[in-house]
């Protein structure tokens, strides 16, 4: 499977979970609508882009913690955590904040027009 194709998978599944973890079930269909609907007018442009992660690792401090049991001292170093920055490159698309606002506000306007708020909340 290509970079691309995974991005786009991960773009998906990402979408669909964020979709299917707030909001009412009424909500939820008006967006996945709406979303439609403007996947159709304003469709992904996906471009790679270099972004920067972090992970964590462990370094040693200088410091050691030393025990001692009748003639045998233990030693061990004590560790931290730290943040490293890295670069890696991600697959995105390009129009999603301009069609995201959109999704919301169809979502938010429909729900308004059946239920009578923009959450469609019964």
């Amino acid at each position: 499977m290509s970079a691309v194709n995974k991005s786009v998978l991960y773009l998906c599944v990402t979408g669909l979970f964020a979709l299917s973890s707030c909001g009412t079930p009424e909500y939820q269909a008006e967006r996945k609508h709406c979303e439609a609907e403007w996947l159709l007018k304003i469709p992904p442009v996906y471009r790679q882009e270099a972004v920067t992660k972090y992970r964590s690792e462990e370094r040693p401090t200088g410091r050691s913690t030393c025990t001692t049991a009748g003639t045998v001292t233990t030693c061990q170093q004590v560790m931290e955590t730290v943040s490293v920055p890295y670069t890696d490159i991600e697959t995105v698309d390009i129009k999603a904040r301009q069609r995201d606002p959109q999704i919301a506000s169809c979502a938010a306007r429909a729900c308004a027009a059946k239920y009578g708020n923009s959450k469609c909340e019964t």
